[in-house]
């Protein structure tokens, strides 16, 4: 049987005159289907009753990209350059982060879902790098540049990562939207995957379970410009098979 697979959506309230929508990109849903998987959207559900409900009918989560995550989080003033942030998202996806690592169930991290997951498990942002880290490089290339297809740096993988034997290199082009990135890292995480100048771009579990967080945004890139992606998503939609769930 094939997993189901949550993936966190957004509540988009900026239409002109339409009621708030949930949903995200479809580059989250092809790419689940393509590995395997039957993409499932999870609204930002406030009610915990309800968003175990659907958590427990999960067999892996995908946490997809999106605002920033509120510095109140990890005990951090606002900076002046932090971006548009989501309470809803915020409550819903701290604890679809923190569940899945406690209980073992497979967890990928997109952008947005890298953050959210480090900060589950007790870590910290920077808020916004070009503000707050001399030397690095603007991040948001990719956003600015309005295209999500495009190589913006190297992503640079521990050889002993996962990320590493499942794209088959240690050094490969990724897109780049974003602003901000992992700061101090969560408990159970390592760092394996960062950016030329340093910034972290990718962390994974040191447990047993599957655990794998990106910064950038392979959702876009698995069909084209870079293949190798669609191994990391067989890999995670796989890893929800071995131990699917039972209700």
């Amino acid at each position: 049987m094939q997993p189901l697979i949550g993936i966190s959506g957004r509540l988009i309230k900026d239409t002109t005159w339409c009621p708030p929508i949930v949903g995200h990109r479809q580059g989250y849903v092809n790419a689940i289907l393509d590995a395997g998987g039957v993409p499932v959207m999870l609204p930002p559900l406030t009610d915990t009753v309800a968003l175990r409900t659907a958590f427990e009918r999960m067999d892996g989560i995908l946490l997809a990209g999106g605002e920033d995550v509120a510095p109140i989080i990890y005990q951090e003033e606002r900076h002046p350059q932090l971006g548009s942030v989501s309470s809803e998202r915020d409550t819903a996806e701290l604890e679809l982060a923190r569940w899945a690592v406690e209980e073992g169930k497979p967890v990928l991290g997109i952008c947005r879902g890298i953050q959210v997951l480090n900060v589950a498990l007790g870590g910290s942002l920077w808020q916004d790098l070009v503000a707050q880290c001399q030397g690095v490089q603007d991040h948001q290339i990719g956003e600015k540049a309005q295209c999500w297809d495009t190589f913006d740096h190297l992503l640079q993988l521990s050889a002993d990562s996962q990320l590493a034997k499942l794209l088959n290199t240690t050094e490969l082009g990724v897109n780049s939207l974003h602003h901000q990135a992992v700061k101090h890292v969560g408990r159970g995480l390592r760092v394996v995957g960062r950016a030329p100048d340093g910034v972290v771009e990718a962390v994974e579990g040191t447990g047993d379970s599957f655990v794998v967080a990106v910064q950038c945004h392979p959702e876009q890139l698995w069909q084209a410009p870079d293949p190798r992606w669609c191994n990391v998503f067989r890999a995670f939609v796989q890893a929800c098979v071995v131990a699917p769930v039972t209700v």
